[in-house]
């Protein structure tokens, strides 16, 4: 089974996932059992499975066989090489490729003299007027090829326009671009692109990213700092008749490998092993050459060699449409789709399973303990009722008395629930407090002011260090107030549960822990890049205030947007099973004492009472039981998963 097939079958299985949530609820809204929230959260999981993406990034200096890599891995049931690729650079701007079926096929291209601005391409994403769109004609190969070499193209400027663009045009560079007799550089004529083409594994999710060489990865900060580092998989491809040259180490070093050496989802390909293919010598002595230059390659990046995979993606990919299957074996290409399937898939349904489990989960016990609550307010009904046959009036008073003390002391009971709301409203403010935007808005503002009244390099670097400094409290604060939230509803829930019955079970857990080390990534990736020496001395603080903010004020800015989002979730996981709970005693207690009364005042006959409620009962036993019965479809969807071992899709 091919890497493509094997992806299918994840977005089966996704699918598949996704379909038995939208049926527990459309359960739940049939059976009048949802509330907003429940609906919005199904609704969202459902939407986050759709839009599910695998983001792999294939990253490599120019000329390294690297369009055909991609080609050959997931486009060759194409039948025909979907990505330009010749000698020579074919990609001069990173590239994405993937699917969006709101939009017609295209090709969306974003002018390199945005750069010139204050802003990602993430946000020009928002701006569709900001790009170039060129349609893209699928049912033509001629046409779709001509339209993809738009990805090619270049511009010339001079050498002040190209430094202001991010291209430090200096003496170590100077290879690195054309210098034609007018002085003029050449430089990519776009900054970023995005193919919108509706192939069948780019509509199953898949977004394949493609970086063109240490230029265009070192100007262009979201590279580094978003997209190569949420990517589930990163291909880093060399060339074996090069081996690792002096560019390919530093893009290595500074933008892929880990200094602890192995890191997940990084895939080292030594490509164009044909080139050895010499008829003068043995296949043993080709093997043994190409294993020389794999070790060697390993060595240098200091990996091991089994993280090294030789290929031809050309021969590859010719084998692969011709149905050659010697020539594929050949060509090594089934090691390294194996290998990435190894990294690649798991890992992304772990990443999948994980986020759904925890909120379906919490649903399903909420859901379950609802359903229990009413079964065990409407038994003790009928325990009530039945006890009082052949009873005289005076029992029948006795425990309507019972019943409304006890709706009493409930009732009473509810000013606790009412102090915990008020104290629980307070805490949440103090928490937003320090995790909010309106905080670091005011911090990003006075860091600003601070690194453009520098006036010694010292100076910008502690402005620098201070703006961490000051995320990193907020977040220490925010997660106090996080634990004491916890702490407090653990405690109301036990209590009520203790004293009133109530079906708590443990209030949901949160952790701050995914946003505290993105800081300290993208504390990292500043002092390497920016808070240094050499670049405090070499840059003025204008171009380094306004590279800080747009390439790492902007990320932090983002790692609390979604901070703030998933906290926000977290409080009302954590209130709405308190709230569902009370009120549905609320209303258990009041039927009781209305039935009890009913039959006190000789409005409702005993036995109908009691055969009205057991028919009740029979209905709330079997919802359980459906409810059980689409919880258990759910978890199997879980619980089963692409089995890549034996390259074939089970169920566990």
């Amino acid at each position: 089974m091919s890497l493509a097939q094997q992806f299918a079958a994840y977005a089966e299985w996704r699918s598949q996932l996704g379909g038995n949530l939208e049926n527990l609820r459309a359960w739940l809204a049939e059976n009048e059992l949802n509330d907003a929230q429940s609906d919005l959260r199904l609704t969202r999981l459902a939407e986050r499975l759709r839009e599910d993406r695998l983001h792999v990034a294939f990253v490599a200096e120019f000329s390294r066989g690297k369009s055909e890599l991609i080609n050959a891995i997931f486009f060759a049931d194409y039948g025909n090489r979907m990505l330009p690729s010749s000698a020579g650079r074919t990609t001069m701007c990173p590239t994405e490729l993937m699917y969006d079926e709101s939009k017609p096929p295209c090709v969306e291209l974003l002018p390199i003299e945005t750069r010139a601005k204050n802003a990602g391409v993430s946000e020009y994403k928002r701006f569709p007027e900001e790009w170039k769109c060129v349609p893209l004609d699928v049912e033509s190969a001629e046409a779709m090829q001509e339209t993809l070499r738009h990805v090619s193209e270049v511009t010339r400027v001079s050498p002040e326009a190209a430094e202001n663009l991010g291209f430090a045009v200096d003496e170590d560079s100077l290879e690195s671009f054309h210098i034609g007799d007018d002085g003029l550089v050449e430089i990519p004529r776009w900054r970023h692109a995005i193919i919108n083409f509706p192939h069948p594994l780019l509509k199953q999710g898949l977004v394949i990213l493609d970086t063109p060489g240490l230029n265009a990865i070192g100007t262009e900060p979201e590279l580094t700092l978003s997209l190569l580092p949420n990517a589930h998989a990163v291909l880093f491809i060399l060339s074996a008749d090069t081996g690792v040259t002096q560019s390919d180490l530093a893009i290595w070093r500074e933008h892929v490998g880990a200094p602890e050496g192995r890191k997940k989802g990084r895939l080292v390909v030594l490509n164009k092993i044909d080139g050895q293919w010499d008829e003068l010598k043995t296949e043993a002595e080709i093997e043994a050459e190409i294993a020389r230059q794999a070790a060697n390659c390993a060595a240098i990046l200091e990996l091991p060699p089994s993280q090294v995979f030789p290929v031809s993606a050309q021969k590859g990919l010719v084998a692969k449409i011709n149905a050659d299957t010697a020539l594929l074996a050949r060509s090594r290409l089934p090691d390294l789709e194996r290998a990435l399937s190894e990294e690649l898939i798991p890992a992304k349904q772990e990443i999948v399973r994980d986020n759904t489990e925890s909120e379906f989960n919490e649903l399903g016990m909420r859901t379950r303990g609802l359903l229990e609550s009413r079964l065990a307010g409407l038994r003790e009904q009928l325990s009530e009722l039945t006890e009082l046959r052949g009873k005289n009036k005076g029992v029948v008073e006795y425990m309507m008395g019972k019943v409304r003390t006890e709706k009493e002391e409930f009732e009473a009971g509810l000013q606790r629930y009412y102090a915990v709301r008020s104290i629980f409203s307070t805490l949440t403010n103090k928490l937003f407090a320090h995790l909010g935007l309106d905080t670091l808005r005011s911090l990003t503002q006075s860091t600003r002011e601070a690194m453009l009244e520098a006036a010694f390099s010292k100076n910008l670097s502690d402005a620098m260090a201070n703006f961490f400094g000051v995320t990193r409290d907020s977040l220490a604060k925010s997660k106090g107030e996080v634990e004491e939230i916890h702490k407090m509803m653990n405690a109301i829930y036990r209590k009520f549960s203790v004293e009133h019955g109530l079906k708590l079970g443990t209030p949901a857990s949160f952790s701050l822990l995914r946003y505290e080390k993105e800081l300290d990534r993208l504390e990292g990736w500043c002092n390497t890049h920016l808070n240094t020496m050499f670049q405090l001395v070499r840059h003025d603080k204008q171009h380094l205030t306004q590279k800080f903010f747009e390439e790492v004020a902007l990320q932090v800015r983002r790692a609390f947007e979604h901070a703030n989002r998933h906290t926000e979730g977290w409080l009302k996981a954590i209130m709405a099973p308190m709230e569902t709970q009370v009120r549905e005693h609320q209303i258990q207690l009041k039927r009781r004492l209305e039935s009890i009364k009913r039959i006190h005042q000789a409005t409702d006959t005993l036995e109908d009472r009691i055969s009205e409620l057991s028919h009740v009962e029979t209905a709330l036993v079997s919802q359980i039981q459906a409810l059980e019965k689409l919880a258990w479809a759910i978890r199997q969807s879980l619980e089963s998963q692409v089995d890549i071992r034996d390259q074939m899709v089970v169920n566990l």
